[in-house]
């Protein structure tokens, strides 16, 4: 359990495809919608979360998770769900975990970066690309689906 930064306004807006826009919306959401928002996109992640439950402060940009997890991957995907959100700066992780596990290291994507280059530098074979990758769904749909700013797992 920790707080964790990440750069805020870099991260993947956080909107539901499914509602359709009728006009530009000029106001910033509240604090209750972002983290109605966090807690869905959570949600749509499927991964095994009891007692959830996420809220987030406007004037600090801070989201709080709260719930119970089996791993500790389960954790960082989490915490990485709701961190490389636009509006999210830091992420206060309340989660706990039934079996404890080390912890990942975790990146920050440069400008440039792909996942060979990262595994290049982590595991020295770019070769192994793909163990980020599997270590970071449903987070990533593909290897080519990182940004500037987007924080990853690298697994040991």
């Amino acid at each position: 359990m920790g707080l964790f930064d990440f750069v805020k306004g870099i991260g993947k807006k956080n909107t539901a495809a499914a509602e359709p826009q009728v006009a530009p919306v000029a106001a910033e959401p509240t604090a209750q919608e972002v983290a109605n928002k966090l807690l869905g996109h959570i949600k749509s992640l499927g991964l095994p979360i009891s007692g959830l439950s996420v809220s987030y402060n406007a004037t600090t940009d801070l989201a709080t998770v709260v719930g119970q997890v089996q791993n500790q991957a389960d954790r960082e995907k989490i915490i990485l769900a709701v961190g490389n959100i636009d509006h999210v700066a830091q992420v206060d992780d309340q989660l706990t975990v039934a079996t404890p596990e080390p912890e990942s290291k975790f990146y920050t994507v440069k400008s440039g970066d792909n996942l060979s280059k990262i595994s290049k530098e982590f595991y020295g074979d770019a070769n192994k690309y793909n163990k980020i990758f599997e270590a970071n769904k449903p987070l990533l749909k593909n290897a080519d689906d990182i940004f500037p700013g987007q924080v990853l797992r690298i697994p040991e």
